[in-house]
């Protein structure tokens, strides 16, 4: 077992080193013989507030320069489908770590993701965009951003046995702890932590979410993020 960041689960996952992982969903497409775990997600509805594009001040759809954070993938790919799709254009991309002031030192715009996008001084100059935010803008859609996802190498009866619903409904069972953990690391108010848990993300896939997750994926194919648009391949009780 691991708790690496999605972006390196991903790598695990494809490599074989581990059987089932939470990984971004743009993987699934790259990746060959996975399979998604249903109703498992991490999406969100509205705003999501921890995948977050910051300008200093300006209009993102000004942005010639986007400096993404490296820990990122699904992220990185809705960036490009925003600009390509909905602002017509493209920005140069720049992968670099998850610092603020050093990302916008060398960029119009700075792609932040997971705990630093939730920690960050928000200095008065810089504008923030919430990209599920913007995402629902323009599809009406939720947005999921990662999913867990087994190999179909892996015996049937070991990925049937574990309950994916269930650790999800353990989880939200105990936020208290979970939030006084977390308040105290981030030095957020746990108030502001259950909140983001409860109402900012979403943990499982209805209707809508998957239809945000069709359209990502063949927005992903029309723009070259994917080379290929596979049937979604489903993890069943009895295994892949």
């Amino acid at each position: 077992m691991t708790d690496a960041a999605p972006a390196r689960c991903a790598d695990l996952l494809a490599h074989g080193r581990v059987e089932a992982a939470l990984v971004p969903v743009i993987e699934y497409h790259r990746i060959p013989e996975i399979a998604i775990v249903p109703d498992v997600c991490v999406g969100s509805r509205g705003r999501v507030r921890s995948v977050v594009v910051a300008t200093r001040g300006m209009d993102l759809e000004d942005a010639r320069t986007i400096a993404l954070d490296t820990s990122s993938r699904t992220s990185v790919a809705l960036v490009q489908i925003l600009f390509r799709e909905f602002f017509g254009r493209e920005p140069e991309l720049r992968r670099q770590a998850p610092d603020l002031d050093a990302m916008l030192a060398v960029a119009d715009a700075a792609l932040v993701i997971g705990d630093p996008a939730m920690t960050f001084p928000r200095a008065r100059s810089l504008r923030i965009y919430d990209l599920a935010t913007l995402w629902r803008e323009h599809t009406g859609l939720g947005f999921v951003f990662a999913m867990w996802m087994a190999r179909v190498d892996v015996p049937a009866e070991t990925i049937g046995a574990v309950d994916f619903a269930g650790a999800r409904a353990e989880g939200l069972d105990h936020l208290d702890e979970i939030t006084a953990q977390y308040a105290a690391a981030l030095n957020l108010p746990r108030a502001e932590l259950y909140e983001y848990l409860t109402d900012n993300i979403c943990f499982e896939t209805n209707e809508e979410m998957r239809a945000g997750l069709d359209l990502f994926y063949q927005l992903a194919f029309k723009h070259r993020i994917i080379s290929e648009l596979r049937p979604l391949r489903m993890v069943t009780s009895g295994g892949a």
